[in-house]
């Protein structure tokens, strides 16, 4: 290496070999390292010319203990530059901080970076959005396939409990039925089946299915208190969002397993898991929102669901409440908050009628006087194959 007196780098004459790729064999060169790029002198032909840090690029990136430095110019193709020796290489690592190890892993994370970023802002659009993957495949399942992943969840949630068949209260519930599913506008049928059962509760299904229990009519004090527990889960029907839980809980390919007649393992228990599932505070709000108006479309009074939720809440506060219960009780699935009776208490009021009349209430309310063994557990067809 050729120096000149200096104590800066700047003037520090470095040995280097030199081939600008169109002749044979490489020529030696001396190299400094000047203020915006690499002074070149070739010593043979005399040739000076300067290659811009900017431009460099580096045979193997410049590591701490780099023992030389093979370059090249995106502006001079072709050409290459050998520089031997530690103290080139630490300070170049210095000028074009871009050849260095450190650098070359960040050009390599960089896109992952990206990548990263972009996955995080497209979840964060579809939580602005409220889009859901497993609401847009529940969408498109077929209505008969919805309806027997929902006959499995209630095959599963009712085993041990008998149906309610008395045939007044069958026409009392039937009545009911039609007028609020007429009022939902949807154009499908709903189908509620009653199970003599002590909870206090309703579920939706999937498959525009509804299970009420003896335990709910037990403690409703009016046909309109059990219309707005209905006109709820049809809400909750409407929007899908039985179909969109289970899907969301063991995965569509489970819940195909379901449909197509599966038992085993943990999906045996797919009633269980869709009442435990809960709903979400969107979920409940869409409900709420959908039984309003169904009540107003049909000219029920709001004000029976809102009073089923007021006495339902100071119920659920007692101590002695057995355990069971309050595990699988109406307000442990749909939570009767502040803010939802405040929505039933601000509805306009609108010319209404009783749900049922007093002798259809009390029939409905004798339902379970007559009950027979639930269906044994069949496996459906193969909801590919139309139905019969």
């Amino acid at each position: 290496m050729a120096s000149s007196a200096a104590g800066s780098d700047d003037h520090i004459e470095y040995y280097a070999r030199f081939s600008d790729g169109k002749s044979a064999g490489a020529r030696d060169a001396t190299v400094t390292l000047g203020l915006s790029g690499l002074e070149i002198v070739q010593a043979s032909p005399h040739v000076r010319e300067v290659w811009s840090y900017a431009n460099l690029r580096s045979g193997e990136p410049l590591r701490e203990r780099a023992v030389d430095a093979l370059l090249r110019s995106t502006a001079s193709a072709g050409a290459s530059l050998f520089v031997p020796g530690q103290p080139f290489a630490a300070a170049l690592m210095m000028r074009a901080p871009h050849l260095t190890a450190r650098a070359e892993r960040w050009r390599h994370a960089r896109p992952w970076i990206g990548l990263a970023v972009v996955i995080a802002a497209t979840g964060a659009a579809v939580y602005v959005s409220g889009w859901s993957p497993a609401r847009a495949i529940a969408t498109g399942l077929p209505d008969s396939w919805r309806q027997r992943l929902g006959q499995q969840a209630i095959t599963s949630m009712t085993e041990g409990y008998k149906k309610c068949v008395d045939p007044r209260g069958l026409d009392a519930l039937r009545s009911l039925n039609d007028r609020l599913a007429d009022a939902t506008g949807t154009g499908r049928p709903f189908t509620i089946v009653v199970y003599d059962w002590p909870l206090t509760n309703a579920f939706a299904v999937p498959g525009d299915q509804i299970v009420m229990t003896q335990g709910l009519l037990a403690k409703a004090e009016s046909a309109d208190e059990v219309a707005g527990v209905l006109a709820h889960e049809m809400g909750h029907g409407i929007e899908l969002h039985p179909e969109t839980g289970i899907i969301r809980a063991v995965g569509l390919a489970a819940a195909v397993e379901l449909m197509m007649g599966g038992s085993s393992g943990g999906l045996a228990n797919i009633g269980l898991i869709l009442a435990q599932l809960g709903s979400t505070r969107t979920a409940e709000r869409e409900a709420d929102l959908q039984a309003l108006r169904v009540l107003r479309q049909a000219q029920i009074s709001p004000a029976g669901l809102g009073n089923f939720f007021k006495r339902m809440l100071a119920l659920e506060k007692k101590d002695d409440m057995p355990s069971q219960l309050k595990q699988f009780d109406i307000l442990s699935t749909h939570p009767p908050t502040e803010e939802r009776r405040a929505l039933v208490e601000r509805q306009e009021p609108y010319a209404a009628t009783s749900a049922l009349s007093k002798a259809a209430w009390n029939d409905l309310k004798g339902i379970c006087a007559i009950t027979v063994e639930a269906d044994p557990v069949r496996t459906p067809a193969d909801p590919r194959q139309p139905a019969p």
